[in-house]
């Protein structure tokens, strides 16, 4: 199984837009780790010795600044910047099956 790390700023929102995203992408997450992946999250605010021991991350902070953040690496390879990856990039990291989208898995959910 893969393993995939997401640095943040903070794992807390700013507004009501962020903070709904961000309940959003937590959700993202425990859904993941609920099918077996292994992810890792790690914020500035609370840890930033995370951000200095990675080279991927300390090189990307320093050449686009901490505005630039979140990032996810997969297996220490950059994988996304700038945003949050979404529960399909997620569970094609990890080798998940992919999500069904909500309404089921054609238009209407009148499938077959």
């Amino acid at each position: 199984m893969r393993n995939i790390q997401i640095f943040e700023l903070s794992q807390g929102g700013s507004g009501a837009v962020a903070d709904e995203s961000m309940a959003d992408f937590a959700a993202d997450v425990a859904w993941a780790m609920g099918q077996g992946a292994h992810i890792e999250r790690f914020s500035f605010a609370e840890q930033p010795d995370e951000f200095a021991r990675n080279a991927v991350v300390e090189d990307f902070v320093e050449r686009s600044g901490y505005d630039a953040l979140p990032l996810a690496l997969v297996d220490g390879e950059l994988a996304v910047a700038g945003r949050h990856p979404t529960r399909s990039e997620l569970a094609r990291w990890a080798g998940l099956a992919q999500p069904i989208p909500a309404g089921g898995c054609c238009s209407g959910g009148h499938c077959g």
